[in-house]
């Protein structure tokens, strides 16, 4: 009798069926969450190069275990939450989800995530370090000082440091993303250069240990291309395979260079007024490093 098929290593373990079950009793809050209890239970609780897969110890209890750190904000966009997890949770890592509090966060559609690990009870060391986008809510975030500090510490010693959608935005008010190239979301990617960052058009960008993914569905991109460097290539092309991951839209408008103008021109127009807050937080957080950097110079000068 076998316990359940594991994806990275292509043999059936007990192993795997756990995080199966954890898979299973996520979607089964999130079922119930649109039923109409609205609370979806997460799963239990600067290197300048790339490691290949298996380079260094897992920071993990057991070593084998990646650790992982998935930011959870107001506002943030499921999918960028989801399609990470869900691949990361294949991976068998050890996943937190972060905020300030245990408390339920709203999300875009409604459904609430419930973090498993307050940023002071974050452990310190990670493997992956992981904010997702949703625009209303990076805004918020690149001006929380509290969050930004949580992240910058993290990262500074995080094995990967890494974003989906409008999470690069968060990243880069850190500083994590000064001199890397980085994606975003397309409506706010050329924001990325105000943040120190190389913005660039991929979908999944890899600059040493920062990963950065496009809009929305990218996350799930993101995440195989992060397995293929921690598990290797065919543990993650077995996690494809499992979620069945093969897009083929019905219409050849996912991005704005294949979407009908008029598409194009309708939805920035609509996204205006939160693109803007988003382009004014991002000169705020530069000025702020310039005030520092000339009171730092000033002082040296009196010096």
């Amino acid at each position: 009798m076998t316990s359940g098929f594991d994806p990275v290593s292509g043999a059936s373990r007990r192993g795997f069926l756990s995080g199966a079950m954890a898979t299973a009793a996520f979607d089964a809050s999130a079922g119930a969450a649109q039923a109409g209890q609205g609370n979806v239970a997460g799963p239990a609780p600067a290197t300048p190069s790339v490691p290949g897969p298996g380079a260094g110890a897992q920071r993990a209890a057991g070593g084998d275990r990646p650790v992982i750190a998935m930011l959870v904000h107001p506002k943030m966009v499921l999918q960028d939450l989801v399609g990470p997890l869900t691949v990361f949770n294949m991976m068998r890592a050890d996943i937190h989800l972060v905020w300030k509090t245990l408390d339920p966060v709203a999300t875009d559609v409604g459904i609430a995530v419930t973090p498993t690990t307050r940023l002071a009870d974050c452990p310190a060391d990670l493997d992956i370090l992981f904010v997702p986008g949703g625009l209303d809510g990076s805004v918020a975030v690149m001006a929380d000082a509290e969050v930004l500090a949580f992240l910058a510490d993290r990262g500074a010693r995080a094995r990967y440091v890494t974003s989906d959608c409008t999470g690069s935005l968060v990243l880069g008010a850190t500083g994590l993303l000064r001199g890397y190239r980085a994606t975003s979301h397309w409506t706010v990617r050329d924001e990325l250069a105000l943040l120190g960052a190389i913005p660039s058009a991929d979908r999944v960008v890899v600059d040493r240990n920062r990963l950065t993914g496009g809009g929305v569905t990218a996350g799930i991109d993101f995440g195989l291309t992060l397995a293929a460097l921690i598990r290797g290539e065919e543990a993650a092309q077995r996690i494809q395979l499992v979620i069945e991951y093969a897009p083929a839209p019905p219409f050849h408008a996912g991005t704005p260079e294949t979407a009908p103008p008029a598409i194009v021109q309708a939805v920035s127009a609509a996204r205006r007024p939160t693109l803007l807050r988003a382009r004014e937080q991002a000169a705020a957080v530069a000025a702020g490093w310039a005030d520092v950097a000339g009171s730092a110079g000033g002082t040296a000068a009196l010096q």
